[in-house]
C-alpha cells in the first residue's frame, strides 16, 4: 500500500493521523526535501522523515497535532543539542509540515490513492498562509479533489506534474504524484530474482520480462509488480517509454542481450545497463554503431552494468546493479 491508501484505511476505520513531510531542507540531513512520515492515533509510524531523536521529536508533535483543525511548521536544526545526542552528525537544518487527517479528507485521500494504483498523473497541492489552509489534488485533465481552486491556480500547479522534487514557495507546496520509477528487467534469472526483490524495496515499479513462464512466473517474482511472458522482440511493441524509464538486461544468453539491447537503443529511456564481460560489452557495443544506431545512445549504456563493488553472489551482483540505479536516479 502506498502511503496514501495507507492514510485512507485508517479514515474510513474512524481513525485520524498526521502526516509530517520535509519541505525544505539547507546543509546536511538525513532525508532529502519530499521524504514523509505518517502517524496514526494507534501510534503506528509508516515511512520515515531521518529516525533517531529528529523523528521521534516530530512523533511527539504529530501525535498533539491530531486533535487539533490545523497544521504548523516545525524548524528542526540538526547541530542541536537535542537532536545530534543520538550520533547524527548532520549539520544542516530542516523546514517539517506537520498536518492532522480527519475524517473530512477521506474523500480527498481516497483519490489521492486511486490515482497512485491507477498510474495517473497530477500534483497535490498544499496552500497556508496565517489562517488559511486548503489541500487539493489537481490531475492532468483539471479535475480536482479536496479544496476548490480556481482555472488559472490548476494551469499555474500543473507545471510542476513532471516534476520529481517537491516545490515549497510563498506558504504553497507542490508534489508531483507521478508514480514510482518503471524498471524493465529482462530475463529471468537468479540474478532478476534479487534485482526485483531489492529495486522494490528503493521505489521501483518493477516489470519482469522472459520468454519462459517456468521462469517468469509470480512465484519466483512474488516482489514484482508485473511478470511478463513474451518474446524479448515482440514486448516492445506494448510497453511504455516516456523517457524515464529504466532497463536491465540479465537474459540467459548474449543473442538475447544483443536482441533486447537494439530495441532498447531506438526508445527513449533514463538508464539502459547490460550484464557481461568487458571484452562481450565492447563486442557488442561495436556491432551497434556498425548496424546504424545513434552512438551517443550507445556511449550512454551502462555496461559492465552496476557499481565496481567486486560483486561475485547474484545477490551481490543485485546490490551493485540496483545501486547503480539509485546513483542515475539522484543524479
Amino acid at each position: 500500500m502506498n502511503m496514501y491508501e495507507i492514510v485512507e484505511d485508517y479514515l474510513k476505520n474512524g481513525k485520524v493521523g498526521a502526516i509530517a513531510t520535509v519541505i525544505s531542507r539547507n546543509g546536511s540531513a538525513p532525508r532529502d526535501v519530499g521524504a514523509k512520515m505518517f502517524v496514526g492515533e494507534d501510534g503506528k509510524i509508516y515511512g520515515s522523515i531521518g529516525g533517531g531523536n529528529l523523528e521521534h521529536g516530530v512523533y511527539k508533535q504529530a501525535i498533539s497535532t491530531m486533535g487539533t483543525e490545523k497544521p504548523k511548521m516545525i524548524h528542526i536544526r540538526m547541530d542541536s543539542e537535542e537532536v545530534a545526542s543520538d550520533g547524527m552528525i548532520c549539520g544542516g537544518d530542516i523546514d517539517v509540515f506537520l498536518e492532522p487527517v480527519h475524517e473530512k479528507n477521506l474523500k480527498l485521500y481516497s483519490r489521492l490513492g486511486e490515482l497512485k494504483r491507477m498510474g495517473l498523473n497530477g500534483v497535490l497541492v498544499t496552500q497556508f498562509n496565517g489562517e488559511k489552509y486548503l489541500k487539493t489534488a489537481v490531475e492532468e485533465n483539471t479535475e480536482i479533489s479536496g479544496d476548490d481552486i480556481s482555472e488559472d491556480d490548476k494551469k499555474a500547479f500543473l507545471k510542476h506534474i513532471r516534476s520529481t522534487d517537491l516545490h515549497f514557495e510563498d506558504g504553497v507546496i507542490i508534489e508531483s504524484l507521478h508514480i514510482a520509477p518503471l524498471l524493465y528487467v529482462f530475463g529471468a534469472g537468479h540474478v532478476s530474482q534479487f534485482i526485483s526483490k531489492v529495486a522494490k524495496m528503493v521505489g521501483f515499479y518493477v516489470v519482469i520480462i522472459d520468454d519462459r513462464e517456468e521462469f517468469a512466473n509470480e512465484e519466483r517474482f512474488p516482489d514484482a509488480d508485473e511478470v511478463l511472458v513474451e518474446s524479448f522482440y515482440d514486448v516492445f511493441n506494448h510497453l511504455n517509454f516516456t523517457g524515464n524509464e529504466y532497463i536491465v538486461i540479465v537474459t540467459r544468453g548474449h543473442q538475447f542481450d544483443r536482441d533486447v539491447l537494439i530495441e532498447s537503443l531506438k526508445k527513449d529511456t533514463k538508464y539502459v545497463g547490460m550484464i557481461g564481460s568487458r571484452r562481450k560489452v565492447k563486442m557488442v557495443l561495436k556491432h551497434m554503431k556498425e548496424i546504424g544506431l545513434d552512438p551517443k545512445a550507445v556511449d550512454n549504456v551502462y555496461s559492465p552494468i552496476g557499481l565496481s563493488i567486486n560483486a561475485e553472489t547474484p545477490q551481490e551482483i543485485a546490490v551493485s546493479i540496483v545501486g547503480e540505479l539509485v546513483k542515475v536516479r539522484r543524479s
